[in-house]
């Protein structure tokens, strides 16, 4: 070899290196490929941002509408002190909590004697005192709303909300798949049309 020779001017030639495709595209993805993956990165957007403020909207909602009832409830009705008048005889083993409904007077702000039904507990005997609720017109009703109730139905709104959110994204990447599947059998099948009878041809010669 001449000193003059470049380096390498013999021997093998190293294997050309293909050029990757402009942008790092993979050249074996398809379109149904690009759009699954956009939609699916869509989807995953609207989860992560709306779940959020789907919920705390529905949350805040729903206790501000049961705080403006507990707000007039409280309002229209006030407790008294009643006698009830005639009960049934408690039944033993009965439950702490659990109540019967008997009859009760009691003496409104005016003077007057009003009488009605409440449900009083079970221990409580004809001659018995007990604190119900009335409103103003001396019906009986059942204790006001208070502001733990309205944090609760808060909650529960909220997370109802997030379950149903998240299921219609579910529902909605589910319904994607298999509408790009449906279209990917369908180019599956036009191109084995195509190829099918060139591929076979091979076996009859």
């Amino acid at each position: 070899m001449s000193a003059q020779d470049p380096p390498h001017a013999s021997g093998p030639h190293r294997p050309h290196k293909e050029q990757p495709p402009p942008g790092g595209a993979n050249p074996l993805r398809r379109t149904s490929d690009r759009v699954e993956a956009w939609c699916s990165g869509f989807l995953l957007a609207v989860l992560v941002l709306g779940l959020p403020a789907a919920s705390v909207s529905a949350g805040l909602a729903v206790h501000e509408s049961t705080m403006r009832t507990v707000q007039a409830q409280s309002a229209e009705r006030f407790q008294v002190t009643a006698r009830v008048t005639s009960a049934q005889k408690a039944a033993s083993g009965g439950a702490a909590d659990e109540k019967q409904k008997v009859q009760v007077r009691w003496t409104d702000k005016d003077g007057r004697q009003q009488t009605g039904s409440a449900p009083v507990p079970l221990d409580k005997t004809a001659g018995s005192t007990v604190r119900i609720w009335v409103d103003r017109e001396g019906t009986v009703k059942n204790p006001p709303l208070s502001a733990s109730n309205a944090k609760a139905g808060g909650w529960l709104m909220g997370g109802m909300t997030a379950v149903v959110v998240y299921a219609g994204f579910f529902a909605a990447r589910k319904g994607m798949r298999l509408a790009l599947d449906r279209r990917r059998y369908a180019q599956w099948d036009a191109e084995w049309d195509r190829v099918e009878p060139l591929w076979s041809a091979r076996f009859h010669r």
